[in-house]
């Protein structure tokens, strides 16, 4: 089984859209997909529609987004936000709207490709996967930044950004017996933070920090007969999280990156691990 990974990573997650359009084109399909956060968004709008058509679709959202579509400011903005008595900072009616404008079926289970989502439990801290469903609600769960999006309730449980406890779930497409999986992240595999200098800072720095070592910990558990292509991101994040304007610049640079890495894999086809390196 072939499995394609897509990590969280905010607005960089235009760099997937190129590296799924690249390998859509070179007539790599997967079998099943595994989305956490804007993983969750690009992998419903692949699994929707894993053609070429499709991937122009996805690429003509992602050139036309401007921060108010996702990230609607109130009445009250600048540093006052930060301080008013509400679950986040912006509502996730804006996202929802994308979401429903860019996604071809209502039901998870519905897609071409299957789907699987990732949200975590605000409970327990638990994965709470989404197998089935109304696609929206899921979507809307995983990628709840917290903080930036309100947590979403679905039945009993009340959900936020899977990318909390499982940015880059290798380790469920492992579990479903997955023996090739690309990886598609949104910025570099490793995560070398400068010294924070405001609050807020250190608090993402220490989320960031936990999720990397998340995935360097299931990378260090892969079988030996599983194959993973790692493709990344070739800088971090802008500290700006609205921030949609290197759209274009990304979509490029994930195609590169596709390129880069599969002729890596063509002269070493024994290595289980491509695309990443310890010494980085």
């Amino acid at each position: 089984m072939t499995a394609f990974v897509l990590a969280g990573g905010g607005t960089r997650g235009a760099v997937q859209v190129g590296m799924l359009t690249e390998l859509v084109e070179r007539g790599i399909r997967a079998d099943r997909v595994y989305g956490a956060s804007v993983g969750a968004v690009n992998g419903a709008a692949y699994c929707g529609d894993p053609t070429t058509e499709g991937m122009k679709r996805l690429e003509q959202t992602w050139l036309t987004l401007r921060a108010d579509d996702v990230f609607p400011v109130g009445r009250v903005h600048g540093p006052w936000m930060y301080f008013q008595q509400r679950p986040s900072i912006h509502p996730n009616s804006g996202l929802r709207a994308v979401i429903e404008s860019g996604v071809l079926f209502d039901r998870i289970e519905d897609a071409v490709v299957p789907l699987e989502i990732i949200a975590t439990s605000m409970r327990d801290g638990r994965e709470h996967w989404f197998t089935e469903g109304p696609l929206v609600e899921a979507v809307l769960a995983s990628a709840a930044i917290p903080g930036i999006f309100p947590p979403v309730e679905v039945g009993d449980e009340v959900l936020v950004d899977g990318g909390v406890v499982n940015n880059v779930p290798i380790s469920r497409a492992l579990a479903a017996g997955a023996t090739q999986i690309y990886v598609l992240l949104c910025e570099p595999p490793h995560y070398h933070p400068e010294t924070s200098k405001r609050p807020l800072e250190a608090v993402l720095t220490a989320f960031f920090v936990g999720m990397h070592s998340r995935f360097v910990r299931d990378l260090g558990l892969l079988p030996p007969d599983v194959r993973v292509l790692v493709f990344s991101g070739e800088k971090r994040a802008s500290t700006d999280y609205r921030n949609f304007g290197e759209a274009a610049e990304m979509m490029l640079t994930g195609r590169d990156e596709v390129t880069r890495v599969l002729e890596l894999a063509g002269k070493d086809r024994h290595s289980g691990l491509v695309g990443w390196s310890d010494d980085d």
